[in-house]
């Protein structure tokens, strides 16, 4: 079954390399790998052109009785696990990128579904989380999704926006000149060396482009160590992107980019088949009032939602009346944090 998928992911990505980093394992892997499966049919299944690998005839003709056996066994694996979920008894299965909602999000869950057996999966790659609610890994996943750099979501998958888009704020030394300032321009960091995280999907892009469309040149560090980007950041050797939720490290502060130039949709997918209607909404209901609990918390992203209007500030059920606007973090049984459901650049050392 290893060798089937192998090839049928080459097939469908038509390259060897976008092949290994679907399935996980590096490309010479893979390479000596497909050199194997082709000595043991006898001949050459793939021909390497400037488009990509193409199968050739042997290899079409293998992958037409490669990928019913493939889909069967998938099909097979997840009624397994679905009927072994069922014998067990009651299982949730969430993932999450790192974000300061989780923690009021696992303990809003608990309190709602005592006896249900809830796990939690934290991974900073948003394609790595999906592709394990398409495999029917986890029952639901919260991911961030930068804009410009959509997520595939993968066959079966649904999602739910959370919020459309979140604004990135800029972590950096309380010693930088543009430190005093409520709001910073992008000019004015623009020099600096931004920090990116390398496991994070896209993020690197999406500074990039930022950086291209003011025609500015980017200087990159990249950390994936908390410790270390924390050091870096509060000594002043860089400048980070960073959820708005956050919380400044001794050393630093976080403040707004000025016309919220870097943005993230946050949303939970979920496979439709596997959960009911009333499970998605208890879990989005759940994320929704942490979230909020966690931004509010926040003087300056809650000075952000005010100037914006944001969705968070008015209720989700249709015909309700709007809840005062509070001065202090909603806690768990304000109005704003307890309402049901209405339908990221991030960094290791700052909110993870």
């Amino acid at each position: 079954m290893r060798h089937l998928r192998a090839l049928c992911a080459i097939a469908d990505t038509g390259s060897v390399r976008k092949a290994a980093a679907r399935l996980g394992m590096s490309q010479p892997s893979l390479t000596t790998q497909l050199r194997r499966i082709e000595k043991a049919v006898g001949g050459a299944l793939f021909t390497r052109e400037r488009t990509g690998s193409k199968p050739t005839p042997l290899g079409r003709s293998v992958l037409c009785r490669a990928r019913p056996i493939v889909a069967e066994m998938s099909a097979l694996v997840t009624a397994a696990r679905e009927a072994a979920a069922h014998a067990d008894g009651a299982r949730l299965r969430i993932g999450s990128n790192g974000s300061r909602a989780v923690a009021g999000w696992l303990r809003r869950t608990h309190r709602r579904l005592p006896e249900t057996d809830t796990t939690i999966h934290i991974d900073m790659s948003a394609k790595a989380l999906l592709q394990m609610v398409a495999a029917n890994q986890l029952d639901i996943a919260f991911v961030h999704e930068l804009d410009g750099f959509p997520l595939p979501l993968g066959a079966g998958v649904e999602r739910r926006v959370l919020v459309e888009q979140e604004p990135q704020f800029l972590a950096m030394s309380e010693q930088h000149p543009s430190a005093g300032r409520s709001v910073v321009d992008f000019s004015d960091v623009a020099d600096d060396p931004w920090m990116v995280d390398p496991t994070v999907d896209d993020e690197y892009g999406a500074i990039r482009r930022l950086f291209a469309a003011a025609d500015r040149e980017l200087r990159v560090v990249q950390v994936h160590d908390n410790t270390t980007a924390a050091e870096l950041v509060a000594s002043g050797e860089a400048v980070c992107p960073c959820q708005p939720t956050s919380v400044p490290r001794s050393g630093m502060v976080i403040r707004p980019l000025r016309g919220d130039p870097l943005t993230v949709r946050l949303f939970v997918a979920f496979r439709a088949r596997s959960a009911t209607a009333e499970d998605i909404d208890g879990l989005y209901a759940d994320l929704r009032a942490s979230y909020t609990e966690a931004a509010w918390a926040n003087a300056a992203y809650r000075q952000w939602l005010l100037r914006a209007g944001s969705p968070l500030l008015r209720p989700a059920e249709p015909g309700a009346t709007a809840p005062p606007v509070p001065s202090a973090p909603p806690g768990p049984g304000h109005p704003l944090a307890l309402r049901g459901p209405t339908a990221p650049l991030s960094w290791p050392a700052v909110h993870r």
